[in-house]
């Protein structure tokens, strides 16, 4: 599947809006953009996200909480460090009471 820039864009756009001390899904922003099957393409646009530095990409995980982007940030642990300097704790690669911090953008953001 080609990588869309205008796709890319709209998932920066929601990604910008997760709160500091909050994380997402790669799936909850493909379901927020109407794209339910697209979460994979989400991920590729996180992973070339890393320039931006407006765009928290630390703050979207799998579906379980787990830090599957993690390898995509410079340094071994960035991702977790980001997450643990917004309070946070992580355990073994996964972000810990992750029902609790999770950010839905249908519930948080209007259409």
């Amino acid at each position: 599947m080609k990588a869309d820039h205008n796709f890319f864009e709209s998932v920066y756009a929601v990604v910008r809006q997760i709160p500091k001390g909050r994380v997402t899904s790669y799936g909850a922003i493909a379901n927020y953009l109407s794209v339910k099957q697209a979460s994979r393409m989400v991920g590729w646009a996180m992973n070339a996200s890393h320039a931006l530095l407006d765009v928290p990409a630390h703050r979207v995980v799998n579906r379980n909480g787990q830090l599957t982007g993690k390898h995509h940030f410079p340094g071994e642990n960035l991702m977790e460090e980001m997450l643990q300097s917004e309070g946070h704790q992580i355990i073994n690669d996964q972000i810990v009471d992750f029902k609790k911090v999770f950010w839905d953008p249908t519930q948080e953001l209007l259409s």
